[in-house]
């Protein structure tokens, strides 16, 4: 029986190697053309896509999606993503997923950051000391862009820094589309175990810390122990994977563009706080779009998405959308671009981004005034970029000053 499935576009999230920074052109022409594309998913399966800026806006401020993957037609990324059959906040929707962010919504206050900063600062400072002491050439990755994402995660929820090998390998396997599904569930497993066990010793001598709290919530019995080590990994994962990327990204498109470097490097606070916002706007590391099936019938741009319509709301599109962003595919670090889709919109909108935008606005700038001669120390094309994880970036990054 002809579905006319064949007939529809493969949908693809990989940037051009050509012009690593950018999404690829031909396919942001093809999207913004379309406006509200139906394509085939890795598995064959249908999906719209949603790319313009105020449908997205719109789509995310109704209770017109889910993003429950149960649903028989939900869009997963990948192959190993679809084996895991995990429940997190990402995947809960209403009155469920309003309870389960409330658990952490005093671990991430703007108050409760606020007072971490002095120690974000320090790590920065740290990491920089570090990269001094060791002197060029030096991977920016592991050097910094890494280091300091993960400590400040380590340190808010009580995890050992020295295991950050262990967790972040196991998080790589998790978001690399490539990985099979045994791969995937197994990685998934072994964290899941390593932050259960934490939980029982956090039980046995509570500190001041959020795995702490988690075990507190264990004890009570208000979770389970394969929810409190899935709200561990996701706090674990969410809490580095995307600002660690953001720092190199950001850093290596800076230094494509000396003069917006140069703003970032002597600007004050607001400046700074801009060109985090333009930085992640334009660079939309989230690079598989957010998922979501459709739990009524939605009319939008012209269309008609029916009710178990699989749908992805594709942030580089709507960040890159000229209705919302003039020369939206140019890097101002003066625009006002804090209304971006980069964390999401509605209810549910980045739980980390506070912190997010303070380590990026404490590392940034830090790390140019630090090695004001700060360069690539191999060609552009020869770097390996992560186009097949969930969170685009880089695999190393050489550099000297």
């Amino acid at each position: 029986m002809d579905t006319g499935l064949e007939n529809l576009p493969e949908f693809s999230f990989e940037r051009d190697p050509a012009a690593p920074f950018d999404p690829p052109p031909q396919r942001m022409r093809w999207l913004r053309e379309e406006g509200l594309p139906r394509v085939r998913l890795w598995n064959e399966k249908p999906a719209w896509v949603v790319t313009r800026y105020a449908d997205q806006r719109v789509l995310q401020s109704r209770q017109c999606l889910s993003a429950d993957d149960r649903h028989a037609n939900y869009p997963y990324f990948s192959a190993g993503l679809a084996a895991g059959g995990v429940r997190t906040l990402i995947t809960m929707d209403g009155d469920e997923h309003s309870e389960h962010r409330g658990r952490f919504r005093e671990a991430f206050s703007a108050r409760r950051m606020r007072r971490l900063a002095p120690r974000i600062e320090a790590i920065v400072t740290s990491a920089l000391d570090a990269m001094e002491e060791q002197g060029p050439p030096c991977d920016l990755v592991t050097a910094f862009a890494l280091p300091v994402p993960s400590r400040v995660i380590c340190e808010l929820l009580g995890v050992p820094y020295e295991d950050h090998a262990f967790f972040e390998q196991a998080a790589a396997e998790i978001t690399d589309a490539t990985s099979g599904p045994q791969t995937a569930r197994a990685a998934w497993q072994r964290l899941g175990a390593y932050l259960a066990d934490l939980a029982d010793a956090k039980a046995e001598k509570p500190e001041n810390d959020l795995m702490s709290e988690l075990a507190r919530n264990l004890a009570s019995g208000r979770v389970s122990r394969e929810e409190c080590a899935n709200d561990s990994i996701l706090l674990l994962l969410g809490g580095h994977e995307t600002t660690a990327n953001m720092i190199t990204l950001g850093t290596g498109m800076l230094l494509q563009h000396p003069e917006a470097l140069a703003q970032v490097r002597h600007g004050g606070p607001e400046t700074v706080a801009a060109a985090v916002d333009e930085l992640a706007r334009l660079l939309s590391v989230a690079q598989g779009g957010r998922r979501r099936v459709a739990t009524t019938d939605i009319e939008i741009s012209g269309s008609l998405i029916r009710a178990g319509d699989a749908v992805i709301l594709a942030a580089d599109a709507a960040n890159r959308d000229p209705d919302a962003f003039e020369d939206p595919d140019e890097l101002k670090i003066d625009r006002q671009a804090r209304h971006h889709l980069g964390f999401g919109h509605g209810a549910h909108r980045c739980l980390g981004e506070t912190l997010g935008r303070m380590e990026l606005e404490a590392a940034l700038p830090a790390l140019l005034r630090r090695f004001p001669t700060l360069r690539l120390d191999r060609p552009l094309e020869e770097l390996r970029f992560r186009t097949d994880l969930m969170i685009y970036g880089l695999f190393e990054m050489p550099v000297t000053w």
